[in-house]
């Protein structure tokens, strides 16, 4: 697998994209192509204590840098020459089996729909972050492109999440919930109500494992492996998602820190505190898959460091390998409404 990173892109570029992408080739024997400023990724090759870069990793130079002020819906054509646009257009033109990028979502998602091009017949791509629950993991899709959608959004949002459950995690026969203020068939507003009856009968074809609405709350105990929703409300259950992590495992700390006592408790659930930490820490995951483009494309946070854009190298590489596009591509006729609908 050969896997183009953005090495200019995010908060601590070029030295956490270079130091992540020389861990993912030691690790996983991935190749890796480099864009970005080539004196810069030389600098940073050597502040990781080697004079020149292994046999597999090579440098493509790109003078630009898309900033994040930046207008998200021009800025990878304005900037022909940046780290971003040059890499995809090196995956559009099949120089390597995924791209993986920290910068800018907005000019992500737009670069990778106008350059690299969504699968034919896909409405829109959808940010796919995996999210912890008690029961493992589940796929949050959308959770942030598309703040408003159509019910052929949500439906193609399914399928797209279902087909990532069980080809990239390994779920047998995923299912399918759509977020709702509630279980029952009649809630929430047309939109949910008319994608209910949408998701129903694509469950009653044997096309989706679907299983009805799903509450948050109900979504975070292990209701469902792919919870389905727009991108406004997504985005706000990732987000919640995530200060709920921070501030657990700020008052956790608190507490065991309060007295001898507590501070000798914690360093008998050293090993299991340790893993707690790690099922919430989004550098574990490593990104989030652009799901509905028609090449492998992985949106890394901004602030990753390079744990995570290791991860991020794994995973792209993981959805290239698990042939997810060829099986949407194969089934597009199933995810579309046809105007008598």
């Amino acid at each position: 697998m050969k896997i183009i990173v953005d090495a200019m892109g995010g908060d601590f570029a070029p030295l956490a994209p270079v130091k992540g992408a020389l861990l993912a080739h030691e690790r996983y024997g991935t190749e890796i192509i480099l864009t970005g400023r080539t004196e810069d990724i030389l600098r940073s090759v050597r502040e990781c204590g080697r004079e020149e870069l292994p046999a597999g990793v090579e440098i493509v130079n790109a003078e630009q840098v898309v900033e994040i002020c930046d207008d998200p819906s021009t800025a990878f054509k304005q900037k022909k020459d940046s780290s971003l646009t040059v890499g995809l257009n090196l995956l559009r033109d099949g120089q390597a089996d995924g791209f993986v990028c920290a910068g800018s979502t907005g000019a992500l998602l737009a670069g990778a729909t106008l350059v690299v091009k969504r699968i034919r017949g896909l409405r829109r791509a959808a940010l796919s972050p995996t999210i912890p629950t008690a029961t493992g993991k589940a796929v949050l899709i959308d959770c942030g492109a598309n703040a408003e959608c159509t019910v052929e959004y949500l439906l193609q949002f399914a399928y797209l999440g279902s087909y990532y459950a069980e080809k990239v995690l390994g779920v047998e026969r995923p299912r399918v919930g759509l977020l709702n203020i509630g279980a029952e068939e009649s809630k929430g507003d047309e939109l949910r109500r008319e994608t209910y009856r949408k998701l129903k009968e694509a469950g009653a074809a044997g096309h989706l494992n679907f299983v009805g609405n799903v509450e948050a709350k109900e979504a975070m105990m292990g209701a469902c492996d792919v919870i389905v929703s727009d991108g406004y409300s997504g985005n706000i259950m990732l987000k919640s998602i995530e200060g709920t992590g921070k501030l657990m495992a700020k008052e956790l700390k608190a507490v065991l820190m309060k007295s001898a006592g507590t501070k000798l408790a914690a360093l008998l659930l050293k090993s299991a505190l340790t893993g707690f930490k790690k099922m919430l820490d989004p550098n574990e995951v490593g990104g989030t898959a652009l799901l509905g483009i028609s090449r492998p494309v992985v949106k890394a946070h901004g602030s990753s460091n390079e744990v995570a854009f290791c991860n991020a190298i794994r995973q792209a590489a993981e959805v290239a390998q698990s042939g997810i596009i060829a099986d949407i591509e194969a089934n597009i006729d199933k995810m579309r409404i046809s105007r008598e609908d």
